[in-house]
């Protein structure tokens, strides 16, 4: 799961960081509006944690600029300011959570987890595609009921996978979601080539009625394969 925090107080800034990289989330920081919404147009975010005051700009500006784009992203507006007025107002405008400054961030791991599990359509955060299942709770896979040990990356990868079924994943896409910032302007994606190859060995000595493809030219699409 990919989250990017916007927020222009460098400390509370840095404690989340910290702390949701501890629950193995893929977090990406901007301090100010605009480098705000040159994320956001370039990249989508499971969820987007978004300060209404901001330098340059208002956080409630950016959130229109996120439904404009017709976009998918989860949006939990972080602010000190704990009017009625503020929060109806994002709220009308489309975040789907609201949380007032302080707070402790095991309040905020609860909202992020709750916002997650609304979009996923239920309360099993789970996802299923033929005899595999990515528990993103628990961040456990399963094959016919049987746990298939991951690694993080690995997992990571699987899960962009399956959140995506029979698309084409171009490989900087697959990177950019998977290790962030750290995958921009690399030279080759040797990297990505080891992850991927443990992962489809694993998927079939498991036997997973799903399969990783190889697009030459382009990246990878996963498929199933039943019937």
């Amino acid at each position: 799961m990919k989250i990017l925090i916007v927020e222009d107080d460098a400390s509370l800034r840095k404690l989340m960081l910290r702390d949701l990289s501890r629950e193995n989330y893929i977090v990406e920081t901007a301090s100010d509006f605009n480098s705000a919404d040159a994320r956001i147009a370039a990249y989508n975010y499971d969820c987007i944690l978004l300060d209404i005051m901001l330098p340059g700009g208002s956080g409630l500006k950016l959130l229109e600029h996120i439904k404009k784009l017709r976009r998918k992203d989860n949006v939990i507006i972080i602010s000190a300011k704990d009017s009625t007025e503020d929060k109806i107002t994002g709220l009308d405008n489309g975040a789907d959570d609201y949380i007032a400054k302080p707070f402790e961030l095991s309040e905020l791991k609860a909202r992020i987890k709750s916002v997650l599990r609304r979009s996923m359509g239920g309360g099993d955060m789970s996802l299923n595609m033929g005899n595999v299942t990515v528990h993103t709770d628990s961040r456990i896979v399963s094959v016919d009921g049987h746990v298939l040990p991951l690694l993080k990356k690995e997992y990571d990868i699987l899960l962009y996978f399956i959140q995506h079924p029979n698309h084409l994943v171009d490989k900087s896409d697959l990177a950019e979601a998977v290790w962030g910032d750290h995958a921009d302007g690399v030279d080759n994606y040797q990297f990505l080539y080891a992850q991927m190859k443990n992962l489809r060995k694993k998927l079939g000595e498991a036997g997973a009625a799903i399969e990783i493809k190889a697009v030459y030219g382009f990246g990878y699409k996963l498929t199933s394969t039943e019937g």
